[in-house]
């Protein structure tokens, strides 16, 4: 089967360049994605943040929705505990007015956060973690469910209302989403780079093995369908590839420390003093990162995807160049599409 594609965007702020610069570099790739076959286009949700600008992907979808004419659209995803679920409902219906057919609603129970700007967004967000499951089964019901009987908000009604409905995911990167979307029968996408993959197999696989089906019912599957999130890069040779992954590697750093800076250049990253524990951490990731040539590229998402039973790979390219960046996804939908067409 071919290997379905799409893009996982973070809007990713660049050392020497703008917040600003970062959220047209997203609009301008997703043009490009649209043409180049890829299945979806998911904007991430961050606050507070000097490495993301990507704090309203509802703001990105429509703008994308409004310059696209094919590709889905989505969020990966609205941290729901922040909001309400009845504004995120009003908020994706009309986005799927804007594009029917086209838009997807991901939604995870993560802050996107720091602990203080959790709270700055939602002053019960200790406490709104909790009640993640309640609040997806209320948005499934202003999405078209219809709430039970004996709510207390049931008289409320989500405009506009239409044909269509978004799509609704439920993303995660532990046990408790698989189970969750299996719950609701829900599709289900584990961000595999948030956990270098530990525990991901085990939590699709609690996913197919506990999923609940509702054949016939709408905004719900008869059949598990699950996605993975993944960092990958190429380039025309391998080693331009890593090359240009080195600002990835230097970053990471930072992040494991709780630090989150723009993406450095490459030239900055090369310029980087490792530590000799740095350098082991690099040489530990490289073991398993999805780096190379276009043909190697897309053989380790293939086997990454067929690992974890996953339908569908997200793909998130951080890259300095915005240029390298748009050639590395243009790279892997082509090879992508060879292998396809030669099997």
């Amino acid at each position: 089967m071919p290997l379905a594609l799409s893009i996982l965007d973070q809007s990713t702020i660049a050392s020497g360049r703008t917040a600003p610069d970062a959220i047209r570099e997203t609009l301008a790739l997703a043009q490009l994605a649209d043409r180049w076959g890829y299945r979806r286009y998911w904007l991430a949700e961050h606050h507070n943040s000097a490495s993301h600008a990507g704090s309203a992907p509802e703001i990105l979808i429509a703008a994308i929705a409004a310059t696209t004419s094919r590709i889905r659209i989505g969020s990966a995803g609205v941290m729901l505990p922040h909001y309400a679920a009845l504004k995120v409902a009003e908020q994706f219906k009309v986005l799927e007015a804007i594009a029917p057919g086209r838009i997807d609603l991901g939604v995870g129970r993560a802050p996107g956060s720091d602990g203080r700007t959790a709270f700055a967004l939602n002053p019960d967000a200790a406490a709104a973690g909790d009640r993640f499951p309640q609040q997806v089964q209320d948005l499934m019901g202003w999405l078209g469910d219809g709430l039970p009987e004996g709510h207390p908000f049931r008289a409320v009604s989500a405009q506009p209302e239409g044909p269509t409905r978004p799509e609704v995911w439920i993303l995660g990167s532990s046990d408790f989403g698989a189970q969750l979307a299996a719950y609701f029968g829900l599709p289900y996408c584990f961000a595999h780079f948030i956990t270098d993959g530990r525990g991901s197999e085990e939590a699709m696989a609690l996913y197919r093995d506990g999923f609940r089906p509702h054949p016939g019912t709408p905004g719900r599957l008869a059949a598990p369908h699950g996605a993975i999130a993944v960092v990958a890069l190429t380039a025309g040779t391998e080693a331009e590839a890593w090359r240009l992954f080195r600002s990835r590697e230097i970053w990471r750093l930072s992040r494991d420390r709780g630090i989150f800076p723009p993406l450095p250049s490459v030239a900055e990253a090369e310029a980087h003093p490792c530590t000799p524990d740095e350098l082991t951490k690099i040489e530990r990731n490289r073991a398993r990162a999805l780096v190379g040539a276009p043909e190697q590229v897309v053989a380790k998402l293939r086997a990454v995807a067929a690992a974890h039973g996953a339908a569908e790979v997200a793909v998130l390219t951080p890259c300095h160049d915005p240029a390298a960046r748009q050639a590395s996804f243009r790279l892997l939908a082509e090879a992508n599409a060879a292998l396809a067409a030669a099997a």
